[in-house]
C-alpha cells in the first residue's frame, strides 16, 4: 500500500500541467468617448441645462453595456458636484477625473469660481493606478492634461487615457510623445476630443505613430461627424469629426476593431418641452479586441 501511494504521488508530479480554470476568454471591449459640455460656470446659470442633459446621458449609456468611458469637459462645482462621479455611480463604474485649467491662475481661478473641468476615465474594471501629465502648452492660454488609468481586467493590464486638446499640431505632437512613453507594456486606449479632423497633420501623426482610428477602420467612407451641435437646435448640425477612440496594441496581441458608431446623436425634450440634445458633441462607441 505504501508503494502504491508513492507511485500515485509521483504520477501526479510528473503528469502534464492542466490549464487552470480562470477568466472567460478575452472578449471585445465596448469603449465610449464623449465630450459632456460643461456648460459654463455662471453663478446663476444652469450649465446649459446640465442636469437634464446628464439624465439623458445616463439613460442612453445605461442601455449600451459599456466597459470603458473617456469623458471630456467633465466638470465639478459647488452646485453640480463631481459630474463624472455622478455618471459613474449611476452606471456602476469606477472613475477618476483630473482638472485642466488656466495656465497662470489655475487653482485660484477654480476656487473663486467654484468650478473646474477636465478629462475623466470611467471603467467597469478596477482602477489600480492613475496619473495626470500636462501637455505642452504650445503658447495656448488654457492648460490641457492627459489623464491615464491602469485597469485590472480579467485578461491583463490595460492603459486607458482621456484628453481634450487644442487644435494645434504642436499640442498633438506633445500628446503623441507622452503616449509613446506609455506604450509597450499593455494595450492602450485613448479616448479624446482632439479639436482636429482626421485630415489634419496632428491627427495623421498620431495614426502614423501606430494608433488605430477605430471609427475610420470600421467605417472607411462614413463622415462620422461629432461636433458643433447646438443643444437647443431643432435639427442635427454636427459637421466635423473631432472625437476619437484610438487604440495601440500591447506586446502580445494585435488590435481588431469589431465595430464603431456615433452615439448620443439624437435629441430629447427638456422640462420646458423644447428640443434638447445631450451635448454639443456626439459620442463614439467602438468595440475592440486588444487581448
Amino acid at each position: 500500500m505504501r508503494w502504491a501511494r508513492i507511485v500515485a504521488c509521483c504520477g501526479l508530479l510528473l503528469a502534464p500541467a492542466r490549464p487552470v480554470r480562470g477568466a472567460d476568454p478575452p472578449r471585445p471591449l465596448r469603449v465610449v468617448t464623449y465630450n459632456m459640455l460643461h456648460g459654463g460656470f455662471g453663478l446663476r446659470g444652469d450649465g446649459q441645462h446640465l442636469e437634464e442633459r446628464l439624465a439623458m446621458t445616463i439613460e442612453a449609456l445605461r442601455g449600451l453595456d459599456v466597459d470603458l468611458i473617456g469623458l471630456q469637459e467633465a466638470s465639478s462645482g459647488r452646485r453640480r458636484g463631481d459630474v463624472a462621479g455622478r455618471l459613474a455611480t449611476a452606471l456602476g463604474l469606477h472613475h477618476v477625473r483630473a482638472p485642466a485649467g488656466y495656465r497662470w491662475v489655475g487653482r485660484l481661478a477654480s476656487w473663486v469660481m467654484g468650478f473646474d473641468e477636465g478629462p475623466a476615465v470611467l471603467s467597469r474594471f478596477p482602477i489600480v493606478a492613475w496619473n495626470v501629465v500636462r501637455l505642452s502648452s504650445c503658447d495656448h492660454w488654457y492648460g490641457r492634461v492627459l489623464l491615464c488609468a491602469t485597469l485590472d481586467t480579467p485578461w491583463g493590464s490595460l492603459d486607458a487615457c482621456s484628453t481634450h486638446t487644442g487644435s494645434s499640431t504642436c499640442q498633438l505632437r506633445s500628446l503623441a510623445r507622452l503616449l509613446q512613453g506609455r506604450r509597450g507594456r499593455a494595450p492602450l486606449i485613448l479616448m479624446a476630443d482632439l479639436n482636429s479632423t482626421p485630415d489634419t497633420s496632428g491627427v495623421k501623426h498620431l495614426v502614423a505613430d501606430g494608433l488605430v482610428d477605430t471609427f475610420r477602420t470600421a467605417n472607411p467612407d462614413a463622415p462620422g461627424f461629432t461636433v458643433w451641435q447646438p443643444v437647443r437646435a431643432a435639427a442635427p448640425a454636427a459637421r466635423r469629426r473631432v472625437d476619437y477612440v484610438l487604440v495601440a496594441p500591447g506586446p502580445g496581441a494585435p488590435v481588431h476593431v469589431r465595430a464603431s458608431r456615433v452615439i448620443l446623436d439624437r435629441p430629447g425634450r427638456g422640462a420646458d418641452g423644447k428640443v434638447l440634445w445631450p451635448s454639443d458633441h456626439y459620442g463614439v462607441l467602438s468595440e475592440v479586441e486588444v487581448f
